[in-house]
């Protein structure tokens, strides 16, 4: 049985005091859950004080992004190590919104990705296709191209403990959600990819979540489809109501 992981990405909101506040609250909720994988992923300002926050509870945190060199002239950027030294346990990977602004591409997805292994991080890969993409009936193959891109030259054993992301770029922040057959179509075509690339007990290991305007009132539907083993969400996931709603969807 693959554990469902529910992360929550904070993208550029709370400061680390309005952070601690939402991850104590949610604590309170949501400290009596334990089939479910409780992940926030803050802004790297907010990083330090949320891990102490969270320490010796249910919830786990994740960066947003890093960087796939362990140290250098790379103004601005965040190595592996600097997440793993103040407590991250995940990363966020290749999200849409990077590929979309900062250029990202499936060769530094797949640097950044090693990188994070490396370094014992759990990375939550991102892939997903645009509006364009979906009408022109390109869903596959844009999909198929990010998984492969992002998972050359790991071992099966690596990519068994990876999450991946399913993430439509149509509905993020957009508050139009796949249908829950369609977003466990794609996350079973990637399964099947991965079991094409890496064989079957890697895919049957890989846990693959939905992310894309998940809320309380759609979170159960999807959840109950075979093929989606968590969300990563974003607006909902800035209130402490309503992301504990998402962690227990049952």
């Amino acid at each position: 049985m693959r554990k469902p992981i529910i992360a929550g990405n904070w993208k550029m909101h709370k400061t680390a005091g309005e952070g601690v506040i939402l991850v104590q609250e949610l604590n309170a909720l949501t400290n009596a859950v334990n089939d479910v994988e409780i992940v926030v992923c803050p802004p790297f300002t907010a990083l330090t004080a949320i891990a102490t926050a969270v320490a010796g509870t249910n919830i786990g945190l994740g960066a947003q992004n890093m960087h796939w060199e362990e140290k250098g002239a790379f103004t601005g950027e965040i190595a592996p190590g600097m997440l793993k030294d103040i407590g991250c346990t995940h990363v966020i990977i290749g999200h849409s919104e990077r590929r979309q602004y900062f250029a990202e591409t499936d060769k530094t997805v797949n640097n950044k990705l090693k990188a994070a292994l490396k370094a014992g991080l759990k990375p939550i890969m991102c892939v997903g296709e645009a509006l364009v993409d979906r009408e022109a009936n390109a869903t596959k193959r844009v999909v198929g191209t990010q998984v492969k891109g992002g998972l050359e030259g790991l071992s099966a054993q690596q990519v068994a403990g990876l999450v991946i992301a399913y993430e439509p770029i149509w509905a993020i922040g957009t508050g139009r959600t796949a249908s829950a057959e369609d977003a466990n179509a794609v996350c079973a075509f990637i399964r099947r990819t991965v079991a094409e690339l890496f064989g079957q007990a890697s895919a049957e290991s890989v846990r693959i979540q939905y992310g894309g305007s998940v809320k309380p009132d759609n979170v159960a539907e999807l959840m109950a489809k075979p093929d989606i083993d968590g969300a990563l969400v974003g607006g909902a996931s800035l209130e402490a109501e309503s992301f504990s709603k998402l962690v227990k969807f049952k």
